[in-house]
């Protein structure tokens, strides 16, 4: 006997109409960004970010709320004589694309609703322009995606890289850099942001497949292949790192040297699956790259206070040989990287993408001692360079933090200043008559 019955398949039938009708109602909620959150227009996201976020989140409450009234349509209709557990199959299907646009509105706000805070907001859109930069190359090499910035807890950042999908399935239209809130202001925070840029900028130009199959045919031919073994794993962060050199300099190794200064066993970790080359080993390739872009003592010198922080001589024998033969391969492993060459490189050189000519630290003094303090001229230079001459003066000792932080701080705000003003120029600008 059914103890359901008809009463019980109508009752479910009105259940689960109801809850439709309620998913409806929730998603007539959500509004557009730029109808809930406060902010002073200097903090405000990219003009071309903000457009294709509020686009997207429109096509996908258009989309879900088509789904939900066509279900209601048919729940009405030809639905109504179907068993009760069909019903409830369809509904759950579209009630999990439902939780996939809340999960893309919950990313977006924790994104946009920083741009309200007090001082935060002004800086973060300052960093977006610091990324946009990072994320440029001479010349028309693939067509670079709006980058948005955000800060997070704890001592890593990370990037959601444009194209690629979110709960849901669609593809995200903006690349979103999570920066820690540990490293406002000062030049770690340049080099952690380009390193995240570095790994949209690898995937446009499809860099760790081509350099991935380049050391796997290195170390075939190399007498020692366990070195290039554990470089073909890591790969992928070799290159943010390289590219993160390449566009900062010393700023970007010193960077990296504060976000991996643990304790001892951490830094001596093999990397395992982990992406992430040994931290000990994955400085001293830094600071190899950056003697290979732009050589200089200052490398070698770095190199050593960073092994004399921290110390082999406790380290079990095994280890300690694992570490010897990834060292020596380091110069070839820099090498390699900055003379790759690939199809969507056209030939040339992954170093020649890279301002090699204006990033040596003999240029980067003379640019520091030439502009001083002075923001009006800081915030007229591309935001790279300018991070860059300010941690070669930090680390030869010419300014301090405090004063590198106070001039960032105030360059930051500049550049999101420009940014807004860019944009309310470009809207007042009148619109072409069209031609007779």
């Amino acid at each position: 006997m059914d103890v359901v019955g008809e009463d019980g398949t109508r009752w479910a039938t009105g259940l689960i109409d109801q809850e439709a009708l309620a998913l409806l109602t929730r998603l007539g909620q959500h509004r557009p960004f730029v109808l809930t959150e406060t902010m002073v227009l200097a903090a405000a996201l990219p003009y071309s970010a903000h457009r294709r976020i509020e686009r997207f989140l429109h096509e996908s409450r258009t989309t879900l709320r088509d789904e939900v009234e066509g279900f209601l349509r048919w729940l009405h209709g030809p639905g109504r004589h179907v068993p009760p557990a069909e019903q409830q199959r369809r509904f759950v299907a579209i009630r999990i694309h439902f939780n996939d646009v809340l999960s893309q509105v919950d990313l977006f706000a924790e994104v946009i609703t920083q741009r309200s805070e007090s001082g935060t907001g002004v800086w973060l859109s300052g960093l977006d322009r610091l990324a946009a930069e990072a994320l440029e190359l001479p010349g028309s090499w693939f067509d670079p995606p709006p980058v948005v910035c955000y800060l997070t807890r704890g001592p890593g950042a990370a990037i959601r890289r444009a194209r690629t999908r979110l709960p849901g399935g669609r593809p995200n239209p903006v690349a979103i850099v999570r920066v820690p809130r540990e490293r406002m202001v000062g030049h770690g925070i340049a080099s952690s942001l380009v390193h995240e840029v570095g790994h949209q900028g690898a995937a446009l130009l499809g860099l760790v497949e081509s350099l991935r199959a380049e050391i796997r045919e290195r170390g075939r031919r190399d007498r020692s292949a366990t070195p290039w073994a554990s470089w073909e794993r890591t790969v992928s962060e070799c290159v943010a790192d390289f590219w993160s050199v390449g566009k900062l300099g010393i700023a970007s190794t010193l960077g990296l040297l504060a976000v991996v200064s643990l304790p001892r066993f951490f830094v001596f970790r093999p990397p395992g699956e982990d992406p992430h080359p040994m931290p000990y080993v994955r400085v001293l390739l830094s600071a190899s790259v950056g003697d290979t872009l732009y050589p200089h003592p200052q490398w070698a010198a770095l190199a050593d206070a960073w092994r004399a922080c921290y110390p082999m001589r406790d380290l079990p024998v095994e280890r300690r040989r694992e570490i010897d033969r990834l060292e020596e391969s380091l110069p070839a492993m820099a090498e390699l990287m900055a003379s790759h060459r690939s199809a969507a490189l056209r030939g040339r050189r992954l170093a020649d993408l890279m301002p090699v000519g204006e990033r040596r630290p003999e240029q980067l003094i003379a640019l520091h001692t030439s502009w001083g303090d002075d923001v009006g001229v800081l915030a007229r230079q591309s935001p790279t360079l300018v991070f860059a001459v300010l941690g070669q003066a930090r680390a030869t000792g010419r300014i301090d933090p405090v004063h590198e932080s106070r001039v960032l701080s105030d360059v930051l705000t500049a550049w999101a200043v420009r940014g807004s003003l860019d944009v309310l120029e470009r809207d007042a600008l009148p619109t072409p008559s069209p031609r007779p």
